[in-house]
């Protein structure tokens, strides 16, 4: 079997006719990767003090975030199937025209106090584009980077993203003193940048690839699903669980950023670290990636100290960039060329299976125990890919 690297040669037959990345297109991109996850980044904080002011309590704020995740993982593939005759930035164009008019309706569901119900149903309506969004926005990037520069623009976007993860919910916070409704439209009109910069190539549509064969499903795509979901759920479980590890270890509730902080900075460096190298690792690095996250998830898990969950946490995040890369390239090269979409929302859609399956566990079990079942899961797919490997 050939290797990776050979594959994502073969995979790069849909780029720019001559093979070099115009910077403005890129940046473009950039910009639109960036501004793409705002409103679930920033979601969680506004959507709960905006239940906060209608209802008096924040866990409508969760129910929010619930629908418009579970909503992204029914939606992923069909919404994506829909728009595969049409040129990618153009469906990319219709999707978060969509989500930005749900956004907007929440927006105005709120400001005239309308029942709660509505502001759960509209939060799932914008969900639902979410993971196809996500597919073709990674798909109009194969139209502008040759695959030589792909590790970079995707660790470049990778270290935005968690940018944009740390700041929007700060920003949401601060507009929510003005207004909850304030830090509502402000979401909602960052969140439609993508369908004002997104760069187009007229020349370039899914339907002048050549329709080859092949299953979006196949073992070695699922795989790489498999570890984008364990991945997942093992950042979910710090996350979501900060504040019950700040609460564990004697600390008040506002320093569960002692946990979250770390893992984030950690984050942007492995980002960073990806870009400056623009290498697609080999399937011994991954491993050693996968065997870092697992052992960070173990150190968390311990409950031994703060010193050492907080390493843990680092170790997570420091390797969080670097997989994702990874995984975004290899399914580049395994997916079928006109179902690339598909695939990257699929991706997306993995990587939310993970945040829900973490917080479905933290809900039913103690933190404890739910951090041992992340790092089982973690194992589990680390063994996946070391026997894989081992056949080939």
């Amino acid at each position: 079997m050939t290797s990776d690297h050979d594959a994502l040669a073969r995979g790069s037959d849909v780029r720019s006719a001559n093979g070099s990345a115009s910077r403005w297109p890129l940046l473009r991109w950039f910009l639109s990767s960036a501004t793409l996850s705002v409103p679930q980044a920033a979601g969680p904080v506004a959507f709960s003090l905006v239940a906060l002011s209608l209802t008096g309590e924040t866990s409508g704020g969760a129910a929010m975030i619930l629908a418009m995740t579970l909503a992204q993982v029914v939606g992923a593939i069909p919404l994506t199937r829909l728009g595969r005759n049409l040129p990618s930035a153009t469906v990319l164009k219709l999707l978060v025209t969509f989500r930005t008019l749900a956004l907007a309706s929440i927006v105005l569901c709120a400001t005239y106090e309308v029942s709660f119900i509505s502001l759960i149903l509209c939060a799932a309506i914008a969900g639902s584009v979410n993971g196809a969004a996500y597919g073709y926005l990674r798909s109009v990037l194969n139209q502008f980077a040759p695959a030589s520069k792909l590790p970079r623009a995707l660790g470049i976007s990778a270290t935005l993203n968690e940018v944009t993860f740390v700041l929007a919910p700060v920003a949401a916070s601060g507009l929510s003193i003005v207004s909850p409704i304030a830090a509502l439209l402000a979401l909602t009109v960052l969140g439609a940048v993508p369908a004002l910069l997104v760069p187009s190539a007229a020349s370039i549509h899914i339907e002048d690839v050549h329709h080859t064969g092949g299953s979006v499903l196949s073992p070695a795509i699922l795989l790489w699903l498999a570890c984008a979901a364990a991945g997942g759920a093992a950042v979910a479980a710090i996350e979501i669980g900060a504040v019950a590890l700040a609460l564990n270890f004697g600390y008040e509730p506002v320093l569960a950023i002692l946990f979250t902080v770390p893992l984030c900075l950690a984050s942007v460096a492995g980002g960073i670290w990806i870009s400056v190298r623009n290498r697609m690792a080999t399937r011994k690095a991954v491993l050693v990636q996968l065997s870092i996250m697992t052992v960070g998830a173990a150190l968390a898990a311990l409950d031994h100290s703060i010193t050492m969950t907080v390493v843990g946490a680092v170790l997570i995040g420091s390797v969080l960039a670097p997989l994702g890369t990874h995984y975004s390239l290899v399914l580049d090269t395994l997916a079928p060329a006109h179902r690339r979409p598909e695939v990257f929302a699929l991706l997306r859609t993995a990587n939310a299976v993970g945040v829900i399956f973490a917080s479905a566990v933290l809900t039913v079990v103690s933190l404890s125990m739910a951090l041992i079942v992340v790092t089982g899961l973690m194992l589990t797919v680390t063994l996946a890919v070391a026997m894989a490997s081992l056949r080939r």
